[in-house]
Formats: structure tokens, C-alpha cells, sequence
């Protein structure tokens, strides 16, 4: 689990890293089947992976949308995928409060692209000392992502990371501009593709987000194409079943194959 970090970290590895599970910590049972898959997968593969899952949902469109219930016990029960699978694991975090609780269970703190600017936060995550994982806000330019960069680096942590998670189009869709990759990552961080985010479909009139995750190869292809460090991936079972995010999320037995491809296409790059 170490050393998959570790190499993550020191940029060891020429294959791109992996950030996958489902939205929600919702069973044990799904956990465990999907890091189990995921995993064996990824070992095959020589793809480096990290099991993700949130405890809580703070952001729903609608009140009565599903939120989570017992923090801790979600976030004990992310702890034991990454006992039992020896995984490095991340999910995220929602307030200054919450940065030290939920370090004592994961190994990389998310932050919210609604929150990517907030700026207690960030210092809160930061003096955790676990990696610090950004995602960009819909509503923000790759150039300013720096600043949140520097309020961890200046918080006393090296160990940052920026997601790519689509740029708000209209009012009612997302578009990945490519050029921001390159852009973020000239920070000296590794910058990952959000490939199930990317293509929601937010404040449609129902208050409940739609989604595209039939392009969701469309979009991982390209991030590898132009040398994206990792990719972030929400998987589930059965999606139309999920407790949170159904509408975005890939349905696992369509991951190898992708991977499969997009290895492929890495390979070719390098």
C-alpha cells in the first residue's frame, strides 16, 4: 500500500495510476467487489491503483437527495478495503473539521471542486500531512489553480495533487479543455482526468444531474493521449442501482477493457 503511493509520489511509474471505486462508501459487499476487480485488474495491468469512495455526500441538488448517514462508519469501512485489499485510499472532505477525522481512516484527502478555493480547508488538509488531492472548479481557469497549490505547499505539504473535472458550459453541461493538463501539471504536480465528473449534466430542472458515461472512454482516451498522470474513475456493479451518482458512473465489467486500450495507447505515447 506504501509503495504504491510512494512510487505514485516520486513519479516512478511510466504507466498512469488509477483513482477508481464507487461514489459512495453504500456496502460492504459493493466495496469490496469492486476493489477486488479493480485490483486484480490493475495488478495485470501494471496500472498503480487507489480505491475511492465517499463517506458523505455534502453536495445534492435536491434536500432530499441521498446525504449519508453514519460519517464513521463509512469511513471505517473505506479503512478496511484498504486493510484487506492493501490499497492506498481517498474520499473527501467538506469542512476544516473534517480533514483530521477523516485522515486517521485514508491516505489522500479530496478536496470538493466547489471548494477548491476554501482556503481553511485546504490549510486544514494540508496539516494533516496525507496527500492533498484539488479538484479543479468548474468555475476555475488551470492558471489560478496554482494559488490552491500554493496554499498547501505553504501549509507545510509537497504532496499536492489537481484533478481535471470539466469547466461549467452554459447551464446545464461541462467541457474538458485538454490544455489545462499541461498547464497544471507545469506546477510540478501530477494532474489527474476526472472522466466520470467531466461529463455530468448539472442543474437539470428534476435537481437531479445527468450524466454521459458512454463517453467516458472518449474522454480517458484523450487524457492519455496527452500524457495525463492518472485517471479518476467512479465504477459500480449496477449504476441505475447506486446510492449516489448513477447517472455518471462506469458499470465495472466495462473497466478492463478500457484499461486494456488505454494502456495500449500509453505504451504508443512513450
Amino acid at each position: 500500500m506504501k509503495e504504491i503511493l510512494e512510487n505514485i509520489i516520486q513519479n516512478k511509474n511510466k504507466q498512469f495510476f488509477l483513482i477508481a471505486g464507487p461514489c459512495f462508501a453504500e456496502s460492504e459487499d459493493v466495496c469490496n467487489e469492486v476493489a477486488d476487480y479493480v485490483s486484480t485488474v490493475c495488478n495485470k495491468l501494471n496500472i498503480p491503483y487507489i480505491f475511492k469512495a465517499s463517506y458523505r455526500k455534502a453536495n445534492r441538488s435536491r434536500i432530499d437527495s441521498f446525504a449519508g448517514d453514519d460519517d464513521i462508519s463509512r469511513l471505517e469501512l473505506i479503512s478496511n478495503i484498504a486493510k484487506k485489499h492493501n490499497l492506498p485510499v481517498t474520499t473527501d472532505i467538506h469542512s476544516d473539521e473534517e480533514a483530521a477525522i477523516a485522515a486517521a481512516y485514508v491516505d489522500i484527502l479530496q478536496i470538493p471542486a466547489f471548494l477548491c478555493r476554501q482556503t481553511s480547508l485546504l490549510v486544514a488538509a494540508a496539516k494533516t500531512n496525507k496527500v492533498v488531492s484539488i479538484k479543479k472548479g468548474q468555475f476555475m481557469s488551470p492558471e489560478a489553480m496554482e494559488h490552491a497549490v500554493e496554499k498547501v505547499r505553504k501549509s507545510g505539504n509537497d504532496n499536492v495533487w489537481l484533478i481535471e473535472r470539466g469547466t461549467t458550459f452554459g447551464y446545464q453541461d461541462l467541457v474538458v479543455d485538454y490544455r489545462g493538463i499541461p498547464t497544471m501539471q507545469k506546477f510540478n504536480v501530477p494532474v489527474i482526468m476526472d472522466c466520470t465528473h467531466a461529463l455530468q449534466q448539472p442543474n437539470q430542472m428534476s435537481g437531479v444531474t445527468g450524466g454521459r458515461p458512454d463517453l467516458i472512454p472518449t474522454i480517458a482516451k484523450a487524457a492519455i493521449a496527452i500524457g495525463t498522470d492518472g485517471l479518476f474513475i467512479e465504477t459500480h456493479p449496477n449504476p441505475s442501482k447506486a446510492l449516489s451518482d448513477g447517472a455518471n458512473m462506469l458499470p465495472l465489467h466495462e473497466l478492463r477493457p478500457l484499461l486494456e486500450k488505454l494502456c495500449k495507447i500509453r505504451e504508443a505515447i512513450q
